[in-house]
């Protein structure tokens, strides 16, 4: 005789078991990372439910969204029941809690540290899986002008362009530079490349008595500040 199959659907689960049903009822800090993406995927299959589907996605991320936020929507549609649809919802709403960290991190308008800095910089290159050259335009204040981005791809002499750097400092007003890369290895170790850029867009600000505070290379948990360790 066949075996009934046992319903793995959400809407057979107690009310306080759903996952929207919970939000609504006990607010959103009660659900779990789980909870919160099956919203997300909405429904799941036959043979697994969105909340077992939404733990596998996160079991394969490591159990961290952020790690999960890098994986793209072809990635996510490895998954049985995610198609493309489901991965664009995922992808934009880590996306959007993204910007919002940035948002909140960007409430730093002022450096007075290595940490301000690193504050400002982190939401836009901890997370990058290639390196990005970018530069804090300060006034005599401290005061951030203008972040931007000089070159994306292997950091060479070649492609940090000292001229663009200081063109954008004196249409500024700018009086001070802070450097700044991202090492997506995890290893916050200068090379010489490095050291050598640093010391190259130095000399060169100094003709124009603009000061080079700082040179962060950054990654997603931290960052090795050149002032810090006083080999500026």
């Amino acid at each position: 005789m066949q075996k009934k199959r046992t319903s793995l659907s959400i809407k057979s689960w107690a009310d306080d078991d759903k996952p929207r049903e919970k939000l609504l009822h006990k607010g959103r800090s009660v659900l779990s990372d789980a909870e919160l993406l099956a919203i997300l995927i909405g429904t799941g299959s036959r043979d697994e439910s969105a909340v077992s589907l939404a733990k596998r996605i996160l079991k394969s991320a490591n159990n961290n969204l952020n790690v999960l936020g890098k994986i793209s929507v072809r990635q996510l549609m490895q998954f049985k029941g995610i198609g493309e649809a489901k991965a664009v919802a995922i992808a934009a709403a880590l996306e959007v809690g993204r910007r919002r960290r940035e948002g909140e991190d960007a409430q730093v308008t002022k450096i007075s540290s290595s940490e301000d800095a690193y504050t400002v910089l982190r939401p836009v290159l901890g997370e990058l899986e290639h390196e990005e050259f970018w530069i804090i335009y300060l006034n005599n204040a401290n005061s951030i002008l203008l972040k931007s981005q000089l070159s994306k791809g292997g950091i060479t002499g070649t492609l940090v362009d000292s001229r663009l750097v200081l063109k954008k400092a004196l249409e500024l007003g700018a009086v001070a530079l802070i450097l700044a890369h991202n090492h997506p290895s995890g290893n916050l170790k200068p090379s010489e490349a490095d050291k050598k850029i640093t010391v190259k867009l130095q000399l060169a600000a100094q003709a124009l008595d603009i000061k080079v505070l700082d040179h962060l290379i950054i990654s997603e948990k931290t960052f090795f500040s050149f002032a810090d360790h006083q080999i500026l």
